[in-house]
């Protein structure tokens, strides 16, 4: 412990980055759990989908059509705010967000949440996830 302290007399910049690198790591860890919490891996969405759970893909209109999880609604994350109202009845449903790889479904999800949809969860790793699990993709 002395030298501990000797060294942080002798260098105060490295020890201050020491302590500015560890506490980036740890907000950063912080924020990634934070974001985590919603997500379910694709095997509970099958789960989910079997008790009647919605599934909102919030890509563009294109994505969507050149592959989506069969049984999906098409409502881009652009034009949620608007197409919220013609999710009504799901609000007390499950519904499940998912994007190509997660990051934009858990904005999507946040905005149903607000919006006052209760069970709203993100597919983690988005459809990138689902097709490395080789789970089926149907195409318009």
């Amino acid at each position: 412990m002395q030298r501990l302290l000797e060294y942080t007399a002798h260098h105060p910049s490295l020890a201050l980055f020491a302590v500015a690198a560890a506490l980036a790591v740890l907000v950063y860890e912080l924020r990634e759990r934070a974001r985590g919490v919603g997500a379910v891996g694709a095997q509970d969405v099958v789960r989910l989908m079997n008790q009647g759970a919605l599934l909102l893909d919030v890509r563009s209109a294109e994505d969507y059509a050149a592959g989506h999880i069969r049984g999906a609604r098409s409502l881009p994350a652009a034009q949620l705010a608007d197409g919220v109202d013609t999710l009504k009845r799901y609000k007390d449903k499950p519904v499940i967000v998912y994007c190509e790889r997660g990051v934009s479904a858990s904005g999507a999800m946040r905005a149903l949440a607000q919006a006052g949809f209760g069970q709203v969860v993100n597919l983690r790793g988005g459809l990138r996830a689902w097709r490395a699990e080789h789970l089926p993709v149907a195409r318009d």
